[in-house]
């Protein structure tokens, strides 16, 4: 039996994937499935516009990317659910002549690596997106990118779970974990005590606060606020995914388009405030001035797990038999299939030396190798 806390795109991958090839699994949620971060997003995917610097975080997210039209072919076919995935590109705009100049730079230097990304003039740029601003100086389009609903693919991901034998306890209570001092034993919550081989924390912005996790097996996870907003838009207006100055906007199939997100420390806060929803407002009516005329449909905030360095935590604790797939701050969404391959492959056996970036160990790691300093 392997456990799986968290019932959010993380966790449900990771079921999902392991129930694929033969393993029990149980997915235990204090929440309902698919609420927290998973239904906040905007549902990117944008491994080349986010700009990551880490070339094995960026490759991880690439990665994660190319596995996508199969991932969710796969929910549809087991679950009858389809999370309408649109990889139609990602265009990125600028509207002075300093954001031109960088944003043409970081095109070639892409486009230099292999990947299909173009730039293009002002009015090419407005020939693809008419309602962008007459102030833009240009854009990059980036070809392979795009978006998926993530709330669709909530519940892409709990049925097909469900099809595949897979328990998911939603609105559970909360659990605690169960160790000795070498290895997990499993769970136990408010139905008792639940054994497992294996217990995989995939709990997001809590990941931190999950109880009866031994202090060398915890992982310093913080909560990462993000509000949005949706208007309601007429088909068409704006066509595919666009990031302009101070906001990204997200057109959606069922006629809103998102416009997000903040980046707040705020603890476990997820109020709506004025300032942020001005702030988002503001920025995508100033590149975008006909959006001005919309309705406004509906607002919301969310936690996403941060990390001390900007990268998730993938992979085996100091307890035998308890993981972790956490931290993946922005790109949850999108790392869910890479994450969901990576735990079931570790849970194999089977290594990966590229995620060692992403280990739960590292900053342990990283303090046996610094040399103790000589007091002068």
């Amino acid at each position: 039996m392997i456990v799986v806390i968290g019932a959010g795109l993380i966790g449900l991958g990771i079921a999902y994937e392991l129930a694929r090839r033969g393993a029990t699994v149980r997915v235990i949620d204090e929440r309902e499935p698919g609420r927290a971060a998973s239904w906040a997003g905007a549902g990117m995917l944008a491994p080349y516009t986010e700009g990551i610097e880490s070339p094995a975080y960026a490759e991880f997210c690439a990665s994660s990317l190319r596995a996508f039209p199969d991932f969710v072919a796969a929910l549809r076919e087991d679950g009858g659910v389809d999370a309408r995935l649109r990889l139609e590109g990602i265009l990125e705009a600028a509207y002075d002549d300093a954001g031109a100049s960088a944003l043409r730079n970081e095109a070639a230097a892409l486009a230099a690596r292999g990947v299909a990304v173009r730039w293009l003039e002002r009015d090419e740029a407005r020939m693809l997106e008419p309602a962008l601003g007459a102030g833009v100086r240009g854009a990059s389009l980036s070809e392979s990118e795009g978006q998926v609903d993530n709330r669709r693919l909530g519940r892409a991901l709990h049925a097909a779970c469900e099809a595949r034998g897979v328990r998911v306890d939603g609105g559970a209570g909360r659990v605690a974990v169960e160790a000795n001092a070498r290895r997990v034993l499993g769970v136990r919550g408010p139905g008792g005590f639940i054994g497992a081989d294996a217990v995989i924390n995939a709990t997001g912005a809590w990941a931190s606060e999950l109880e009866g996790v031994p202090e060398r097996a915890r992982v310093d996870v913080r909560p990462v606020k993000g509000q949005m907003l949706a208007l309601a838009m007429p088909r068409g207006l704006v066509r595919r995914v666009l990031w302009v100055p101070g906001a990204y906007v997200v057109p959606r199939e069922d006629g809103r388009v998102l416009i997000g997100a903040t980046v707040e420390d705020a603890g476990f806060d997820v109020r709506v405030t004025a300032a942020g929803i001005r702030g988002l407002l503001g920025a995508a009516l100033e590149a975008l001035p006909s959006l001005g005329a919309l309705a406004l449909a509906e607002t919301w905030a969310g936690l996403r797990p941060g990390s001390p360095d900007g990268l998730p935590f993938i992979g085996a604790t100091a307890i035998d038999g308890y993981l972790v797939a956490t931290g993946h701050h922005r790109n949850g969404i999108l790392l869910a299939p890479a994450t969901a391959l990576a735990i079931a492959d570790i849970l194999e056996g089977r290594g990966a030396p590229e995620l060692a970036a992403f280990s739960p160990q590292r900053g342990a790691l990283r303090a046996q190798d610094v040399p103790e300093r000589v007091a002068n």
